[in-house]
């Protein structure tokens, strides 16, 4: 190669790869999610389902086309405590199963949000959500343990509690619970499942995956200049998105109600890696809390329109660094509970043992709907994973291929 044809290269690969944070990486920055809230008529109204799957395939084509990946397409109902009349039954199930074979088929999520009212206790409930996963593939629900109007709900955490433990012994290795959450003040419009539930006209929101851009900024940034630049890397790429967003509002006539913030990790976008590349230390060691508020300070002080949770998530069996260092017993549970306290997202997918007692299990919802309620009402979720004959310290695999294996972790 000629000197001059050297030094060429040399300028092209300095400004695709220079100081500026700014760099095209398809695998750095996904739309983890695009979730379409609808209101249903009632409880056998597939055309409203149809519709939304509509707009989320035009949706979809509409950010591939300008060199996104779209993870997910999702839908998210009203609460169903306020679809049906009295206590979900076998009918219901029926009903809900259309639904789920409908989505199924075009392959969509579905949450039908809350499956309870505030702080009520349904003892027959735990066994009609085993039935319900064991026969859909594709719905998600919630149970309210926390609410600025009724306080912590005692009856709520109980039912959820049994529900848990349900869940996690009718399933292979407990991984009914990847549908279920127990969630405290969460709002309406989160993207994210399985906490999602909607309210008034149909309207869509969008939940991102950026690990990998955060760890990219990290590693070129200082603690004094780390929030700053990550501001200024995340802004950049996220207006496109929502002024793609705004433009599907004025002409598929579907209400834009934000982007949440969330940095939702994957297998390969580690979230615990980012976080190490600012603190240079392993995830739970000193610091660690300081990096995490860094991030949940850029994330919910964005300049775009945020819903949401907009939090930080650290789910233990999802992301491979945060897996590793549990498996290395750098933080405990507790600890978790500690990081959400600067804004993050509650407990997501912990591996806990399956012989844990329900009233441990009810402990940690109470921490989670004290915390919440402590800290600005603040929403937070509780996703566990009770692993059915493991015990703390064992490993777990899952069947599952976005969870990876772990340790179970112990529960003081």
């Amino acid at each position: 190669m000629k000197k001059i044809e050297i030094i060429a290269a040399i300028l092209i690969l300095f400004l695709f790869n220079g100081a500026d944070f700014h760099q095209k990486n398809p695998f750095e920055f996904r739309i983890r999610t695009i979730t379409a809230g609808v209101t249903l008529v009632n409880i056998s109204d597939t055309q409203s389902i149809v519709e939304a799957i509509k707009f989320l395939e035009g949706a979809k084509q509409v950010f591939v086309q300008k060199g996104y990946e779209v993870q997910t397409i999702r839908i998210a109902t009203q609460n169903l405590h306020e679809l049906i009349s009295g206590k979900p039954d076998a009918n219901t199930i029926e009903y809900l199963k259309a639904m789920d074979v409908l989505a199924a088929k075009h392959d969509v999520a579905f949450s039908i949000g809350e499956i309870l009212a505030n702080d009520q206790y349904d003892a027959d409930l735990a066994s009609w959500t085993a039935r319900l996963v064991k026969e859909t593939s594709n719905i998600n629900f919630s149970i309210p343990i926390a609410s600025v109007k009724n306080g912590i709900h005692k009856k709520s955490i109980k039912t959820a509690a049994q529900i848990c433990k349900a869940l996690s012994n009718s399933s292979e290795g407990g991984e009914a619970n990847f549908r279920f959450t127990a969630s405290a003040n969460c709002p309406d419009g989160i993207p994210f499942f399985p906490a999602a539930f909607h309210k008034g006209i149909n309207s869509f929101a969008i939940g991102l995956e950026y690990p990998n851009v955060i760890t990219r900024v990290f590693k070129k940034s200082d603690w004094e200049h780390a929030e700053e630049n990550l501001k200024k890397a995340l802004e950049i790429e996220m207006k496109p998105i929502e002024e793609l967003a705004n433009n599907m509002q004025n002409s598929m006539g579907w209400k834009y109600d934000g982007i949440d913030t969330s940095p939702a990790p994957g297998l390969d976008a580690s979230i615990g890696e980012s976080i190490e590349a600012l603190t240079k230390k392993p995830f739970g060691a000193v610091t660690t809390l300081r990096a995490c508020a860094i991030i949940t300070n850029v994330i919910k002080n964005l300049d775009i329109k945020t819903c949401g949770y907009s939090g930080l998530m650290l789910p233990v069996i999802e992301d491979k660094t945060l897996a590793k260092r549990a498996s290395e017993g750098r933080y405990t549970v507790e600890e978790l509970l500690l990081f959400s306290s600067v804004s993050g997202t509650g407990l997501d997918v912990i591996p806990i043992s399956g012989s844990t007692p329900i009233e441990t299990i009810e402990g940690i919802y109470q921490d989670v709907a004290a915390l919440s309620l402590r800290y600005f009402n603040k929403a937070l979720s509780a996703r566990l994973f009770p692993i059915p004959g493991k015990e703390a310290g064992q490993v777990v695999e899952f069947s599952n291929p976005f969870l990876t294996s772990s340790i179970i972790m112990n529960l003081e």
